[in-house]
C-alpha cells in the first residue's frame, strides 16, 4: 500500500503539483529587482496572519530565519529559480521578508595611513 508522500511523486515525471500550480499561473515576481544572490530574511515583525499563505510560502518563512540567497531557497524548495522569486516576491510584498542583495554593497576605499603602518610592521619582522 502506497504511503501518503508517494502519492504526490511520479519517480519519472516529479512532484505532481507542477511549479505554475504554486505560483496560480504567475510567471513574474512582483519585485523585479530579485536576483539569485539576493538575501532574504525573515522579518521579525511580518504580517501576523498567515492563515493564508500556501505550504510553500510557509516552508520559505521557516527556511529564512536566516540569510539565504533565493538560489538557496529554491535549491531547498526544489523548485525553478522563478518559481522561488514569485513566492519570495509575495513574502516581501506582505512584509514577512526582507531583501537586500549582497551585490548592492559599495566597498569603502581603505585607508592609505593603516595599509601602510601594516606594511611598516610586516617589514620589521
Amino acid at each position: 500500500m502506497a504511503r501518503e508522500d508517494d502519492l504526490w511523486l511520479d519517480e519519472a515525471a516529479g512532484p505532481l503539483v507542477r511549479p505554475y500550480a504554486m505560483t496560480r499561473g504567475r510567471t513574474r515576481p512582483g519585485s523585479p529587482e530579485l536576483d539569485m544572490v539576493t538575501q532574504v530574511v525573515t522579518a521579525r515583525r511580518g504580517n501576523s496572519d498567515r492563515s493564508v499563505l500556501s505550504v510553500e510560502h510557509l516552508e520559505i518563512l521557516e527556511l529564512c530565519k536566516r540569510p539565504l540567497s533565493l538560489a538557496e531557497v529554491a535549491s531547498y524548495l526544489d523548485v525553478p529559480l522563478v518559481v522561488a522569486k514569485v513566492l519570495v516576491s509575495d513574502l516581501i510584498e506582505r512584509g514577512d521578508l526582507i531583501a537586500g542583495s549582497a551585490s548592492s554593497r559599495v566597498a569603502e576605499k581603505p585607508d592609505r595611513q593603516l595599509l601602510q603602518a601594516v606594511l611598516d610592521g610586516v617589514r620589521r619582522l
